[in-house]
């Protein structure tokens, strides 16, 4: 007798509607045994990972600041995932998009003027755009492998951060540490509290949400997107070019990832560091696939995974475990999700050694 892996003929959708949840579970159940084997009790472990970080208005805060970059770029990712387009690189355009943006903000002659916040989204947004667009041209010309080139990318992307912050755009005043002047008033988004970091940047993800939701389920474009991703051999017989669900894919992300690189350097950092991403661009990978490709869901995948973050610090915090443990919980939520979509999709039979 052998396995046998069989394509399911009609996936439940019920299923896939669940598997979030399911996998959710499934990490917390995994999260607490881990803690029971480090020697720390676990409801007492939970509570400080989960609940407590919430349990004041400032740890309120810092949760919807922290989901609002990965919402963003998570919307920006699922236009190309609709369409089999693999964006793996929105780190990178994160980083590249926050550069052009702070390079707006620091060398603008006019350092009070009211158009500079609006020329640094602009600048993201076509600097994300741009080195998306390195990997669009290579795909759609040479068929290159995205996954690949856009990740490959983003080491480029950090280390070109770190030149710029060592070296011509490091703060002379900064006591030599890797880190740009501050940005003027005019160039940063203005907090809804001052006693909280959280700024007026987070309607700039609402905005892209309700985008989002109105171009993969409203529109025609969406349409053909999909269509290319589920159906490929229907779409090219349609009519649709491969090539145009690339270019919009990539751009898609690469716009998104910028833009979101911006409101992270005008929003609570206020300069260019290294430090810039926490590892946003990667974790949006995951907070798209949670939310299954749909923008409100994306909402949800993305204060889930705020709260992984934010719990993270808090456990180091109070408890000296390491901030590590964000991206172990990270791994265990898409071993999780990928192992559910696999058996949503594909089904394991006994057969006989030689049928």
């Amino acid at each position: 007798m052998r396995f046998k892996i069989e394509q399911r003929p009609e996936p439940s959708a019920a299923m896939r509607l669940a598997a979030p949840v399911a996998a959710t579970a499934l990490t917390l159940a995994v999260g607490s045994l881990l803690f029971a084997a480090l020697g720390y009790d676990p409801l007492t472990t939970m509570n400080a990972f989960f609940v407590e970080p919430l349990a004041s208005m400032n740890g309120l805060s810092e949760w919807l600041l922290k989901a609002s970059p990965l919402i963003l770029i998570g919307c920006g990712l699922a236009v190309g995932f609709r369409a089999n387009v693999w964006n793996i690189g929105a780190e990178g355009q994160f980083i590249i998009g926050a550069i052009a943006a702070c390079g707006v903000g620091l060398f603008y002659p006019d350092q009070e003027s009211p158009l500079l916040l609006p020329l640094m989204f602009v600048a993201a947004a076509c600097a994300g755009m741009a080195w998306a667009a390195i990997p669009a041209f290579l795909r759609a010309r040479m068929n290159t492998n995205e996954i690949l080139v856009t990740l490959m990318l983003t080491y480029i992307a950090t280390l070109f951060l770190s030149w710029l912050v060592h070296g011509p755009w490091r703060d002379p005043a900064g006591f030599n540490y890797p880190q740009t002047a501050l940005l003027a008033p005019a160039a940063m988004f203005q907090p809804f509290n001052d006693a909280y970091r959280l700024n007026s940047s987070i309607w700039i993800t609402v905005l892209a949400v309700v985008l989002t939701w109105l171009f993969a389920d409203r529109s025609f474009l969406g349409y053909k997107m999909s269509v290319s991703g589920a159906a490929p051999l229907a779409a090219r017989y349609a009519g649709f070019r491969e090539s145009s669900a690339v270019w919009t894919g990539l751009l898609a992300g690469g716009a998104a990832a910028g833009i979101a690189g911006m409101a992270e350097v005008a929003g609570p950092l206020g300069q260019l560091s290294p430090q810039i991403s926490p590892g946003y661009g990667f974790a949006a990978i995951i907070v798209a696939f949670i939310g299954r490709l749909n923008a409100f869901g994306i909402v949800l995948g993305g204060l889930l995974m705020s709260l992984l973050f934010l719990g993270g610090e808090a456990v180091q915090l109070s408890l000296g475990l390491s901030s590590a443990l964000t991206r172990v919980f990270q791994g265990i939520l898409l071993f999780f999700l990928l192992a559910a979509d696999f058996f949503i999709f594909y089904r394991i039979r006994l057969v006989p050694r030689y049928a």
